[in-house]
């Protein structure tokens, strides 16, 4: 039973990952690369869905069918708001181009973005932001942590217990 026990605890370091294989170091973590979505408006209405994203110089808008998330071809989209005022050209099936002459100033800017495809027309407000994006990274802890902390303490809460059961039979005058 000692030999086992003995065993056991020898082993239960490096079976619970103790060893320094997996690349595990005590130097200062690296730095998460910083991800940052491009500033965007999102509307929706019963018949379309529309996303308008600014990438570099152009805002593309996307237009879906709402009940069946199909691009909306052959559509005349007018964008308007933000400084913004015309017609986005069909660069691809649902995806429309308008150039930016300038740069949009970081905020919340409204937009009002019409949309005339075939006999369907709509008007969608939206919102597009701007403004920087901050960080919101949490520190998390994956499954693989919480399963080597409950390994210990249940290895010490069992380690503990043998000890407590072996001085009660010492004291009784057991073996």
């Amino acid at each position: 039973m000692k030999a086992l026990f003995l065993g056991a605890v020898i082993a239960l370091p490096v079976w619970a990952g103790g060893d320094s294989s997996d690349g595990h170091t005590h130097a200062a973590p690296e730095p998460m690369p910083a991800v940052t979505a491009a500033p965007r408006a999102v509307a929706t209405t019963e018949e379309f869905e529309v996303v308008a994203v600014v990438e570099g110089k152009h805002l593309m808008v996307y237009v879906d069918r709402f009940a069946s998330n199909e691009p909306v071809a052959k559509a005349k989209v007018e964008v308007e708001g933000a400084g913004l005022k015309g017609f986005a050209s069909e660069a691809a099936a649902g995806t429309y181009a308008m150039n930016l002459a300038a740069a949009i100033p970081p905020g919340k800017h409204p937009l009002t973005i019409s949309i005339e495809a075939g006999d369907s027309t709509d008007l969608l407000s939206a919102t597009l932001d701007t403004s920087v994006a901050t960080s919101d990274a949490v520190h998390v802890h994956y499954w693989s942590e919480w399963v080597v902390w409950s390994v210990g303490a249940l290895a010490l809460l069992a380690s503990g217990a043998l000890l407590a059961l072996r001085r009660s039979r010492q004291k009784a005058g057991r073996p």
